[in-house]
């Protein structure tokens, strides 16, 4: 299924995009798309049914805002340096282990809601991601078949960044990773059933028509299911819960220089295989 929540920010909806594109409305089933839903199998199922009996009501998508796919988030977890060709073209060592930072949940909007490039931002940075969502509870998992059940589905994630924030202040990375605006989710939660093998996706992002992103989740360092039981060892992973898993070679703080970072004005798009495509307009903070 392709679940997805529509409307104004903080008064969504939750909704389906059927099979033959048609947006439907689950209002009467859900409250909610949020972890509480993608804990309860039955609920699902009932979402599932309707569905296939064709009794969900349609929506008229036209000036219909896309809100992010999961509401009412407890945390973003996000896996840094997580591609071979991104680890090379920043010139940094391949990771032993996977390198976990959080985001604050309050950082996610839609899909197509505006970025907004800091105050003081000189190397604010694109990142396309596959993210993850849970659907159980998840603690000190042992093995990958455990992590892959634990997952409800996936998502497009854009990890905005700030470099000079992330690298050149002090600290840590969250400077640069968590201010406003800075990961657009969605347009869909796919749910797990219709996404196989999360290592067989293309991710590509463009920036002003330009394709700087063409990566593959293939050359993942730590794959899905590895990062899934990792970050259960370290911390309670909750159903709603997000986790970023990386990004592949094309960012541009990657770029020879000058390098290309965003400025007010541009537009960013980008997309994963099979689970959709987001597009922003960035303005100033």
């Amino acid at each position: 299924m392709k679940l997805l929540r529509v409307g104004p920010a903080g008064a969504e909806r939750p909704a389906l995009l059927d099979q033959d594109g048609t947006l439907r409305d689950l209002s009467a089933l859900v409250d909610d798309i949020d972890g509480s839903l993608l804990a309860d199998a039955s609920a699902l199922d009932r979402i599932r049914a309707a569905a296939g009996a064709g009794v969900l009501p349609a929506l008229d998508a036209t000036g219909l805002r896309i809100g992010p796919p999961v509401g009412r988030i407890g945390k973003v977890v996000c896996i840094g340096l997580n591609y071979h060709g991104h680890a090379a073209e920043t010139g940094q060592a391949t990771p032993a282990e996977p390198v976990v930072f959080l985001k604050a949940a309050d950082t996610v909007v839609g899909p197509d809601d505006t970025v907004l490039v800091p105050r003081g931002s000189l190397k604010t940075d694109w990142e396309v991601e596959l993210a993850i969502v849970i659907g159980r509870t998840a603690r000190y998992l042992e093995t990958d078949e455990e992590a892959l059940a634990h997952v409800a589905g996936y998502a497009v994630a854009h990890d905005v960044s700030e470099r000079e924030f992330q690298i050149e202040r002090g600290g840590t990375w969250d400077k640069g990773k968590n201010c406003e605006t800075f990961n657009p989710l969605g347009p869909w939660l796919v749910t797990a059933d219709e996404v196989p093998d999360p290592q067989s996706l293309g991710l590509r992002l463009w920036v002003n028509g330009e394709l700087k992103q063409d990566g593959h989740t293939s050359d993942q360092i730590f794959p899905v299911a590895e990062v899934v039981r990792y970050v259960s060892r370290f911390m309670t992973l909750h159903p709603g819960d997000v986790i970023n898993t990386g990004t592949p070679a094309g960012v541009a703080m990657g770029q020879p220089e000058p390098k290309p970072y965003l400025r007010p004005g541009d537009v960013v798009e980008l997309e994963v295989d099979g689970l959709g495509r987001q597009r922003q307009e960035l303005k100033s903070a």
